[in-house]
């Protein structure tokens, strides 16, 4: 097998690979998740319970909280406190920081 080859297989695998990574990284946080659970997210942060979290106030989502790794119009992306898993843009969670 020529070098040339024997290259082009292996950063096709790693590229494989690493695609199949970005694709598991994507699934979205279920609100039975236990971290999600100990921090109160919702998909949707009209039904937060705001008995149990006085904290929250109407506008706060997602979309403008300090952890969100998306744009502001993104409908799901990362947040550094669930791993590997994507949050609604709508979402909240009593960790809601206002981005500065």
């Amino acid at each position: 097998m020529s070098r040339t080859r024997r290259v082009f297989l292996i950063t096709a695998a790693a590229t494989g690979a690493g695609l199949a990574g970005a694709a598991r990284a994507q699934a979205k946080l279920d609100e039975k998740d236990p971290q999600a659970v100990a921090l109160g997210y919702v998909a949707d942060a009209t039904k937060v319970d705001t008995k149990k979290y006085p904290k929250y106030a109407a506008g706060q989502v997602c979309t403008n909280c300090a952890l969100y790794q998306g744009k502001p119009t993104d409908a799901v992306a990362g947040c550094p406190l669930f791993a590997g898993k994507v949050v609604a843009g709508k979402g909240w969670c009593s960790a809601w920081a206002k981005k500065g």
